[in-house]
């Protein structure tokens, strides 16, 4: 089953990010059997402001272990995530739902 895990920053936690992201990245590859799309939400500038993860999970409680395990949150670097079930109905531009 498809999560997607949204992340919002806390205000002014660029250089919280950027100190951590080398222990994300790190998780994020060995967990790469599982991840579909992941990438930074940027803000106006730019900037990296938050996260999105579309991942495969066998269920709810997997994937909000899963949000939760993330370096970045350890690192008490998000405001605001949530994780929720998602269907994909478009993928590289052909509708697959």
């Amino acid at each position: 089953m498809l999560f997607a895990i949204q992340c919002q920053d806390k205000p002014n936690s660029l250089e919280l990010r950027m100190s951590t992201r080398p222990a994300h990245l790190n998780w994020l590859e060995s967990h790469q059997k599982d991840l579909v799309m992941v990438g930074p939400v940027l803000d106006d500038e730019g900037k990296p402001c938050g996260s999105l993860l579309i991942v495969e999970m066998p269920d709810q409680q997997t994937a909000e272990t899963f949000a939760a395990a993330d370096p970045y949150a350890y690192a008490g670097l998000f405001a605001s995530s949530s994780v929720r079930p998602f269907r994909m109905v478009f993928r590289d531009g052909e509708q697959v739902a």
